[in-house]
């Protein structure tokens, strides 16, 4: 996958999981689907995500990404059948993001 389409297509699916959530506790009858759309999405941009040139330490903050996203697609499941467990696996899967997020090098070089 490109990975500028790769990029929009993260950044859709994000803005589908944060809409989702929210709209979930005014109890809008489309908010499971809605969430479910982003937490595909964002699972499927991690793991089409090449790790051929990746190191050692950015290969485990990937599967730490991948984890998450599937940690997101299980809380959508959640959702779906009414259970309030999905705010917890939707809490850990964003711990691992935002851990990875900042752990993860930078690519501007610092030299």
């Amino acid at each position: 996958m490109n990975p500028q389409i790769r990029t929009t297509v993260f950044y859709m699916a994000a803005i589908c999981v944060l809409c989702g959530a929210v709209l979930y506790f005014i109890q809008w009858f489309f908010a499971p689907y809605l969430f479910a759309l982003g937490a595909a999405g964002v699972a499927v941009c991690f793991l089409t995500l090449p790790t051929r040139d990746m190191d050692f330490r950015q290969k485990r903050l990937h599967r730490y990404n991948i984890f998450a996203g599937l940690l997101m697609v299980f809380a959508s499941a959640l959702m779906f059948s009414d259970r309030k467990e999905w705010v917890l696996c939707l809490t850990v899967g964003t711990v691992f993001l935002l851990y990875s997020s900042f752990a993860s090098p930078s690519d501007k070089g610092d030299a």
